[in-house]
């Protein structure tokens, strides 16, 4: 009888359990836009989330900063006015704040404080990104044949670039788009670079940067202006990028793609659904890889069955965003900053 009442107790608790970790796939219709920041000559495409504030790189050379339970947003870095540079990569490895400038001469800052220049006609980083507290990476356009990758390994104390004997060439008119800090997408010591352009693929390194390998996309490609502008990894076997072309932003046939095994392969999805061009796209925190939100200037817009289909939310436009957790989001676009509540 006691063996009996014993297997009963463990049979309740294992479908107990089972049911409590049971995923219940959600149906977003509506998102609910409050402005935290608004300045008509910003352009912001590049945000960061750390435990208790956003902070925001800025196009005017500023880092700006808001608590989640401020209402003020303070500047905590600002170039000189008389300055053009333009930070469009933010990075947060847990202890600083990392912003990077696009062109020449590329200004990388540790909370404030140069730690790396580099100056080249073709110089133009696009995104930045950490593995850990020590090590991290940041992605440009080539300026020989290959991507312009950095990296360190101490902090974001020192960088340096990676030779073109080790990354995989580029090919002709392929580089990368400045539009969301979001061309790398990083799972423990994997990463996954996009770029776009003349040729659309996605580079791969399974160690922090060590050793790399290159696959092909289907998503348009062939003029400067298409491709891969975003790429988001759930977890190390379930990808999604989405793109397009900026100049034709309706074109919904091939921007929008996904892999379930690591980035080796991937297949385009919604083919001939809306959304059309968007510049960003993030997996919903802890919704096993079956929910999606991208925006673009055209607006934001989410799936729930992994990119098969879309729920268009808001015509209200933006250039990326990043998720705090599964109902809360924060986006930048063209002079304002907004937190975003999904329901």
């Amino acid at each position: 009888m006691s063996r009996l009442l014993f297997i009963c107790v463990v049979m309740c608790l294992f479908f107990s359990c089972k049911k409590k970790n049971k995923y219940v796939v959600r149906d977003i219709t509506v998102v609910e836009i409050e402005t935290i920041l608004q300045d008509s000559l910003l352009n912001v495409r590049a945000l960061e989330l750390t435990d208790d504030a956003i902070f925001i790189g800025t196009s005017r050379g500023e880092t700006m900063k808001k608590k989640f339970n401020s209402s003020s947003v303070e500047t905590v870095f600002k170039r000189d006015s008389s300055s053009t540079t333009n930070f469009r990569a933010i990075a947060y490895n847990g202890v600083s704040v990392f912003t990077l400038s696009i062109a020449s001469p590329a200004l990388l800052f540790k909370d404030g404080e140069l730690v790396y220049t580099e100056s080249h006609e073709k110089v133009f980083y696009d995104s930045m990104d950490f593995w850990n507290d020590k090590e991290g990476i940041a992605i440009g356009d080539p300026t020989e044949d290959c991507l312009s990758i950095i990296v360190t390994r101490d902090g974001g104390e020192t960088w340096s670039k990676l030779s073109c004997d080790i990354v995989p060439k580029t090919k002709e008119g392929e580089a990368a788009f400045a539009a969301s800090d979001t061309n790398i997408a990083i799972v423990g010591d994997q990463t996954w670079i996009a770029t776009g352009g003349k040729a659309s693929r996605i580079f791969y390194s399974p160690d922090k940067g060590i050793t790399w390998k290159v696959f092909d996309t289907p998503i348009i490609q062939g003029i400067e202006t298409t491709g891969i502008y975003s790429i988001d990894f759930y977890d190390a076997l379930n990808g999604f990028g989405v793109g397009g072309d900026y100049t034709k932003p309706k074109a919904n046939e091939l921007n929008k793609i996904k892999t379930i095994d690591g980035g080796n392969t991937w297949t385009v999805v919604a083919k001939g659904k809306s959304p059309g061009y968007r510049s960003c796209v993030q997996y919903v925190p802890n919704s096993r890889a079956k929910e999606i939100v991208v925006v673009g200037f055209e607006g934001i817009d989410y799936s729930n069955d992994s990119g098969a289909n879309w729920t268009h939310l808001s015509d209200e436009g933006f250039y990326t965003l990043r998720f705090l957790n599964d109902s809360i989001a924060y986006a930048g676009g063209n002079g304002r900053v907004v937190k975003l509540s999904f329901k």
